[in-house]
């Protein structure tokens, strides 16, 4: 298992019965190839699909149904489809349980920079404006360190903002972190083979141990 499916999948286990749920573009959308069993879930593509699937088979796909990100979807019975005006509808609308999102950076403020790089090609915010503020609940889904090995996790972010005080959840290759008002972050859960001392020098922002911490289960 990569990093990323490792990633996915604990954040599948974070979505509860009955959840509205929007995966953002990338990692995030792996995120419904993993739905735990029993767990009755509907999953919003923002280009207008309520009631997406897992990725469907090879040889399977449909040219008409495709997410937010190019990708073909399948869809489950009962899945209704809309214009893009009725989609931003239900998400502005606080309609969304919950949304996983990826992020360049966050901070210890729960404030999240996913959509550019100054001096880089800058395709757009998209959606996630949207998402962050209209969702109930942000989850991050996101490795703990960039290329270089330098912590994605800060005190305060440097990256151009998608959004203040949003994130109450970050999942990575490494940790699942709560973002707590006026407590900073709680590391909740540590990956195996993995200790906290690892946790926190990966980690810019400081960490307050839990103590009910416990090992990632996927």
């Amino acid at each position: 298992m990569n990093n990323r499916e490792f990633i996915v999948k604990r954040i599948a286990k974070e979505l509860k019965d009955g959840n509205v749920v929007n995966l953002g573009v990338g990692m995030p959308t792996m995120v419904a190839n993993y739905i735990p069993e029993g767990v009755d879930i509907m999953l919003q593509a923002e280009n207008g699909i309520l009631g997406v699937g897992p990725e469907p088979k090879s040889g399977e796909e449909s040219l008409d149904c495709i997410d937010a990100g190019g990708n073909y979807v399948s869809t489950r019975k009962g899945a209704s489809f809309f214009d893009s005006s009725f989609s931003f509808c239900i998400i502005r609308g606080g309609h969304v349980d919950v949304t996983v999102l990826g992020a360049l950076e966050v901070d210890e403020e729960g404030n999240v920079a996913n959509w550019m790089i100054p001096g880089k090609k800058v395709p757009g915010m998209g959606g996630a404006m949207d998402l962050v503020v209209g969702a109930k609940k942000v989850i991050l889904a996101m490795e703990h360190v960039n290329k270089n090995g330098a912590p994605k996790i800060l005190k305060k972010c440097k990256l151009p903002l998608t959004a203040i005080h949003v994130v109450k959840t970050i999942v990575t290759d490494m940790a699942v972190i709560d973002v707590c008002p006026g407590k900073g972050l709680i590391l909740k859960e540590i990956a195996p083979n993995v200790t906290v001392e690892e946790v926190q020098n990966a980690t810019e922002a400081k960490l307050t141990i839990s103590p009910d911490l416990k090992v990632m289960e996927v």
